[in-house]
């Protein structure tokens, strides 16, 4: 008898939900272990006495390490399994951000920024691998966006921890009680089942007539395979997706803390008061965000989505002095910042149904982190227009890229509801 695979059931149950909340509760902390170095880097600053532009390569040196994170996690994703690759990815950033909280320098800092970005690169898209391959094609959009509020809550408790914690136990601390999330690989382990789909395609790749027609492929490097005929203008268009899409975010993120702090005189408590009313944004955003991807399509949330962050942003950067005197209306406009990064929610449907079992995760990977990792001169370009336009002209540049991606989209084909393939391909 023939057996059925998770994502062919009818509807999501237990396992589905556990696969779902481990993957969801990895990707909070690992983007809290991100985005609490923006707020930490405050007080680091005063104490090793750096300048914008050193700070800046904290910054990007973790988002630049992403890019390695998320080829290699991919890689081996595809090859030892999603389940196993979790655990990885949350022990290496767990690590990473507690050891720097040792650093007694700039360069030991970046060095565990960079170990920090590795894990972090590799976990989204192995959580949304395990997701995308696990959830039944009719709701694959709306779980995959229930993953992607990890994002959010992140943000939130970096926030917490950056804003209201530090003042009280110094920032080294706020770094080693960010150990704690490797806990969660315990969980895992005792837990989760491997995904069904990758399993199956092992087991498939095992049997001599499947096995003798692609032993060539299956010996080649994953990566390496991304850029052959059949699948470089495909990645590329993928790349270039995830590019606009992280440029328009981190455009934003990678300096607002300290926008709303140095050029708007916000005390820290202030300044982590409001990023939390962009992450109740984020969070509805991204919740909603899959609900519109499986009614109307990719596609129209993408664009939908794109434009709605394209001109929050200008409403909170250039025309600050014009509506920062109704309170209402600027913090309405900073809560639809957020809203519009719920777009980040279809990257995992997105890619899943875009590219073979055997090179999805590798795939989702490397165009996601790869897209990070260009990220590292982000922070350097913001802090150098910020020295003629100040930070609000170097963060309006996000409203460009949040344009782009809204129509860039539309390269693609649609592919709402489309379910997964294991055999017949690579």
């Amino acid at each position: 008898m023939e057996r059925t695979l998770l994502n062919e059931q009818e509807k999501p149950g237990r396992t589905h939900f556990e696969i779902l909340f481990m993957s969801w509760a990895g990707w909070v902390f690992d983007f809290y272990s991100l985005i609490l170095f923006t707020f930490l880097l405050i007080p680091i600053s005063a104490e090793f006495h750096l300048s914008n532009v050193s700070r800046s390569y904290v910054i990007g040196s973790s988002l630049a390490a992403t890019a390695l994170g998320g080829v290699v996690m991919g890689i081996l994703s595809d090859r030892y399994g999603r389940r196993k690759v979790l655990q990885w990815t949350i022990l290496t950033y767990s690590i990473g951000t507690f050891l720097s909280g040792f650093a007694p320098s700039l360069p030991f800092l970046i060095v565990f920024c960079i170990v920090t970005g590795i894990g972090v690169g590799g976990e989204w898209a192995t959580g949304q691998t395990y997701v995308g391959e696990t959830f039944p094609p009719k709701v694959r959009a709306r779980y995959a966006a229930f993953m992607q509020t990890g994002a959010p809550f992140g943000i939130v408790l970096a926030s917490i921890v950056g804003g209201f914690v530090e003042p009280s136990i110094g920032w080294r601390a706020c770094f080693f009680i960010s150990i704690l999330p490797a806990a969660l690989v315990i969980l895992i382990r005792r837990r989760l089942p491997e995904s069904d789909v990758w399993a199956e395609r092992r087991r498939l790749i095992s049997e001599e007539g499947f096995k003798a027609a692609n032993v060539d492929l299956e010996s080649k490097n994953k990566f390496i395979l991304l850029f052959s005929a059949e699948y470089r203008k495909l990645f590329i268009q993928s790349l270039v997706l995830a590019i606009f899409d992280m440029s328009a975010y981190w455009f934003t993120y990678s300096w607002l803390p300290g926008y709303l702090h140095e050029q708007r005189q916000f005390p820290m408590a202030k300044s982590a008061a409001w990023m939390l009313i962009t992450q109740a944004g984020g969070l509805l955003g991204y919740l909603s965000f899959g609900f519109v991807a499986d009614r109307l399509g990719r596609r129209p949330a993408y664009s939908i989505y794109s434009l709605i962050m394209s001109l929050a942003l200008v409403m909170i950067t250039l025309m600050w002095n014009l509506v920062v005197v109704y309170p209402a209306v600027i913090l309405s406009f900073m809560f639809l910042v957020g809203f519009g990064t719920g777009m980040f929610s279809g990257y995992g449907p997105l890619f899943s149904e875009l590219y073979p079992t055997s090179i999805r995760n590798t795939a989702m990977g490397s165009a996601f982190n790869l897209a990070r990792g260009i990220q590292f001169f982000t922070p350097v370009i913001i802090a150098v227009v910020a020295e003629k336009y100040g930070l609000s002209g170097g963060i309006s540049l996000a409203a460009i890229f949040a344009i782009l991606t809204g129509i860039w989209i539309w390269t693609f084909p649609e592919t709402k509801g489309q379910k997964l393939k294991i055999v017949g391909e690579i």
